[in-house]
């Protein structure tokens, strides 16, 4: 197990040190905890672990860290980072891409809590087990509890395709220790472009769940779709998709 900073998010290169030192150690599986990982980390970084043999977790670490009374009623739970489930539809010469499930497992605050520590006349919003609940508690010290979110898309702020994820190389400056010299080295990772995305407005909070379809030429291509839920966390898939000409 790994535990990242409690100021920073973990990063590539914290992941990568962790995956090195799992296989000077034979170690085959790690979790990696952490209060915000690096956006566009994942999934991409726990298939380069896989193709090495070693299965690799990322868990966020809720607050509930910090409270006394969770710890000892044992109400901390340390949840995995969200998911993105797609389909592609491929025509000749285009593809089109349809997000069709995003799970959440946040965890702020329970809802016994908030209810326990609730004045009469106020409420307080809750995230448990991936659901957002309003919790009320009336002047007569009777609580209710209201579900927000009933339904999955109900998570999304906006979601957006990058058709072709490998067209763009990430370069990046760096110092040539051997010559002192500035040049320019690729990652290993690429950029994503964002090429279509839905988003909800004050007015239109509708989304849309489909791409139209987009022209392409006939070959392999990785797909990325990102997802930023409502808290502004930030969630990649990749896919590969072959187009036929």
């Amino acid at each position: 197990m790994a535990v990242g900073p409690i100021n920073l998010p973990v990063t590539r290169l914290f992941v990568e040190e962790v995956i090195l030192e799992c296989l000077e150690k034979r170690i085959s599986r790690v979790d990696i905890l952490a209060f915000e990982f690096e956006m566009g980390l994942f999934p991409k970084i726990q298939e380069e672990a896989k193709a090495k043999g070693i299965d690799l977790a990322l868990k966020y670490i809720p607050r509930e860290v910090f409270d006394k009374r969770a710890v000892e009623r044992n109400q901390v739970v340390f949840h995995g980072v969200s998911y993105i489930e797609i389909k592609p539809y491929v025509n000749k010469n285009a593809v089109a891409v349809e997000l069709t499930d995003f799970s959440v497992y946040y965890s702020q605050d329970t809802m016994d809590n908030a209810a326990a520590s609730l004045d009469s006349g106020k409420c307080k919003i809750v995230v448990e087990n991936g659901k957002i609940i309003k919790v009320s508690k009336d002047k007569d010290g009777v609580c209710t509890r209201d579900m927000l979110t009933k339904k999955w898309t109900d998570w999304i702020d906006y979601w957006s395709v990058d058709f072709d994820f490998e067209h763009k190389r990430e370069i990046v400056r760096v110092k040539n220790e051997a010559t002192g010299e500035m040049e320019e080295v690729w990652t290993g990772d690429f950029i994503f472009e964002n090429e279509w995305q839905s988003f909800r407005t004050r007015k239109d909070r509708s989304l849309e769940l489909k791409t139209p379809f987009h022209e392409c030429l006939p070959r392999r291509y990785k797909i990325a779709v990102k997802v930023v839920d409502i808290f502004g966390n930030d969630t990649m898939k990749i896919i590969d998709v072959n187009v036929q000409g």
